[in-house]
């Protein structure tokens, strides 16, 4: 029963859309309506209000973290942290508050791996860093992150629990970013802190 409720309450705490929040606080057109029309904070960006997106990144990311750390101190074992860490992420690309459309996942992600490991999380923020700075481009740095992150977790911790969630969580990155790696494909990505591409 612990577990369960964890794990709802996990998915629940994911659920909820920083992005709407901070468009309202900041007095912004809703996010899906614009841009890429993800409600996350990269899009958020391009409506040109710099404070609204980093709401948006830290609420993301934040709820990841809280999720998980409040798991570890409720002293649950590993396999119910795993999961919870899951369905913190997954609530966040499926909210129940926005009819199960949700955004890309990547804060949520980030603030999950640094929960998870700290370590793992600066790894991985890292290459993120590194390749949007080279790139410019938030998906593609979204995506070569995603892919190393099990890689990263394989190398610090070997086959656990937590390697195949961060693994879970890389191809759902993966995925929810299909279109982009279409548009990249394509040379109509749009650049980071620029507007959608015709």
């Amino acid at each position: 029963m612990q577990t369960a409720l964890a794990i709802i309450a996990a998915y629940l705490v994911g659920s909820i859309p920083f992005a709407m929040i901070s468009s309202k606080i900041f007095g912004l057109a809703d996010p899906r309506t614009y841009g890429s029309g993800n409600p996350g904070a990269t899009n958020v960006l391009r409506s040109g209000n710099k404070k609204a997106a980093l709401f948006t990144l830290i609420g993301d990311a934040l709820k990841g973290t809280l999720a998980v750390v409040v798991a570890k101190q409720m002293g649950l074992d590993d396999t119910t942290i795993a999961l919870v860490a899951l369905a913190v992420f997954l609530g966040h690309l499926y909210p129940v508050f926005l009819g199960f459309k949700g955004g890309k996942g990547v804060a949520t992600a980030a603030g999950v791996l640094f929960a998870l490991d700290p370590l793992l999380g600066a790894a991985v923020a890292g290459t993120w860093l590194l390749v949007a700075y080279v790139s410019r481009y938030s998906s593609l740095a979204a995506l070569v992150a995603a892919a190393a992150a099990p890689l990263f977790a394989a190398l610090m911790h070997g086959a656990t629990n937590q390697t195949i969630v961060v693994g879970i969580l890389g191809m759902a990155l993966i995925g929810k970013h299909w279109q982009n790696i279409q548009r990249l494909l394509a040379g109509q990505e749009s650049k980071i802190g620029g507007k959608k591409k015709a």
